[in-house]
């Protein structure tokens, strides 16, 4: 009799308990056919649209994207440029002395921007574009991952609406293609999600070691959640060894990196870490902000995308927990890094940089999950408040996506004239003679970089018009070049005397913004000064709020102020 009940309770092979991972796919399987997906679109999107759609804005970004951030000049293109061209200017970062910035990360846009010099010999602005064309091709790729594996796990809705956000959101469009380790940690933190939400989670803990390595130390906050869940849900030998492997290769790679180019044996990784952590680093003297100034910052770059992404632990009770926990766990990134930045006193729009896609991600599942506040209230789905929030949906996208252009339409027509008028030095080579001098002023923190100035321009020099910070000063070639640790550099952010020109009469070309303020422009003076090129520049002051944050039609440049951006031309008295 129990030999008989044990046959009767032995398990059929194909009945045998699932793995782990097979469960994990029926109950996505599930998930997906309660909230309304059907078989036929398990699939998710595919790889073309997403790749296309990013694609074209990224190229768009890509060419017409200004230079948010003077940082990003100094610390990225200037290094660049001087790996290339052996001119540029170094800031006290990338003094030997301190050794704060990794020159690995210098090193891998040098891959892109090596070659395109040598096919573009003659033309920097070329290259300069080419590396950017070359950051778009990433963020493309890992956005691109990103909305697929949404779309596969949450239906093609929600992916077509993230696609949509990542697109046209003004902060998307911005980060996207700008040279700067925040923007890498961007890439690395959108890959490793959507390695998570594909269930590679070797892969995902590998990437995002990656990201905080090559890109922004800081950003492991970032990608903690995934990390951990990645090592809970995978072989946990399996994922820890390749992050471990991974973080150990590119440590590795950056400290010969930095050794080659500071001619020292030093660690920038552990450099920047000491500096602002352990050493009591003084980022305070580079400018605080408020608590609320992220806040604003988000606003402005997503509208009211932003808001939604901060209501999205709201939802989750009221979705049927469709979302829990795989894309909390992505999401969650937002309230830790916003929480952690808020709470540092020195804060730059550029830090929030490694949240930004999934700040879309959030508002996205926020909008696709209106209906659901109305679904257990009103059960049938024939309801006239369940219709609405249906209809809602792609109102309320709409009103963000225009909103958002309007705000990325309003800051390239209104500050894009520093790369513009800088382009117009080309056009005049022929006017002057060689070892001219360009000369800039107050408007030092608007140079785009020196890929901008043309050859025949021997030096670019610093005017004093009152400010009283230090200044980047050129790569000392007789000092060591990179190696060099400049005994006119500090980390006290104190101007020192050797940073100005004091031989204004030896300028050949001046850099002003002419904003019509009571006090005199140098271009206003027509007896020393010629005016080459002029281009409106928003008068950020002067012009309200409203109208110089968003494009309105007719309404924008009729409500706005604007200054000249000049290119001014010394007049050599003649014998």
């Amino acid at each position: 009799m129990l030999s008989a009940e044990m046959r009767q309770r032995r398990p059929r092979p194909d009945t045998e308990e699932k793995s782990s991972s097979d469960r994990n796919t029926d109950e996505s399987r599930d998930r997906r056919k309660r909230n309304g997906v059907g078989e036929g679109e398990d699939k998710g999107l595919r790889w073309f649209l997403p790749l296309l759609v990013l694609g074209c804005l990224r190229h768009m970004s890509a060419t017409s994207n200004i230079v948010h951030d003077c940082d990003e000049v100094f610390n990225y293109w200037e290094p660049l440029h001087y790996l290339l061209y052996k001119s540029g200017f170094q800031t006290w970062e990338y003094s030997s002395e301190f050794a704060l910035r990794s020159y690995l990360y210098i090193f891998i846009h040098g891959l892109v921007a090596k070659p395109a010099s040598l096919f573009f010999p003659e033309d920097k602005v070329r290259v300069f574009f080419s590396v950017r064309l070359f950051l778009g091709i990433i963020s493309t790729t890992t956005e691109a991952a990103l909305v697929v594996a949404l779309s596969r796990k949450y239906g093609k809705r929600l992916g077509l609406y993230a696609l949509a956000m990542l697109c046209l959101t003004s902060g998307c469009f911005f980060a996207s293609t700008s040279f700067l380790p925040s923007s890498f940690s961007m890439y690395a933190v959108t890959l490793s999600s959507a390695l998570f939400l594909f269930e590679k989670y070797a892969a995902a803990v590998s990437v995002a070691a990656a990201g905080v390595i090559l890109g922004w130390p800081f950003s492991i906050l970032v990608v903690l959640p995934v990390t951990i869940f990645s090592l809970i849900r995978g072989p946990f030998v399996k994922v820890f060894i390749s992050g471990l492997f991974t973080s150990v290769i590119l440590l590795g790679l950056s400290l010969y990196a930095d050794y080659l180019s500071y001619g020292k044996l030093t660690f920038s990784v552990f450099n920047l870490l000491k500096y602002n952590v352990f050493g009591g680093g003084e980022s305070h003297l580079y400018g605080t902000e408020g608590i609320s100034f992220y806040f604003r910052n988000g606003f402005n770059n997503f509208n009211f995308a932003f808001v939604l992404a901060l209501l999205f632990v709201t939802i989750i009770p009221i979705s049927r927990k469709k979302y829990v926990p795989d894309l909390a766990i992505v999401v969650s990134p937002v309230y830790i890094w916003l929480a952690f930045m808020s709470l540092q006193a020195h804060k730059e729009e550029r830090f929030l940089y490694p949240i930004y896609p999934l700040i879309c991600v959030a508002a996205t599942a926020v909008i696709d999950s209106f209906p659901d506040i109305f679904h257990d209230k009103y059960s049938s789905e024939q309801s006239i408040f369940y219709k609405i929030a249906k209809g809602v949906r792609p109102l309320i996208l709409g009103l963000i996506l225009c909103a958002s252009h309007s705000r990325t339409f309003s800051i390239l027509n209104g500050y894009s004239a520093p790369l513009k008028i800088y382009q117009h030095l080309q056009y005049h080579h022929d006017e002057i003679e060689p070892g001219s001098v360009l000369c800039i002023g107050s408007e030092w923190h608007r140079y785009p970089s020196s890929f901008f100035v043309p050859a025949y321009i021997e030096q670019v020099k610093w005017i004093d018009e009152g400010f009283n910070g230090l200044l980047p000063f050129p790569f000392n070639e007789t000092l060591g070049g990179t190696k060099a640790a400049p005994h006119y550099v500090n980390n006290k952010n104190k101007a020192t005397k050797e940073q100005y020109f004091g031989d204004i009469d030896a300028c050949s070309f001046f850099i002003e913004l002419d904003l019509r303020r009571p006090y005199p422009a140098r271009g206003t003076d027509f007896s020393k000064w010629e005016t080459l090129a002029a281009i409106p520049f928003l008068d950020r002051e002067l012009s309200p709020a409203m109208y110089r944050s968003f494009f309105i039609p007719y309404k924008w440049a009729e409500n706005n102020v604007f200054g000249l951006y000049k290119l001014l031309k010394q007049i050599v008295p003649s014998d």
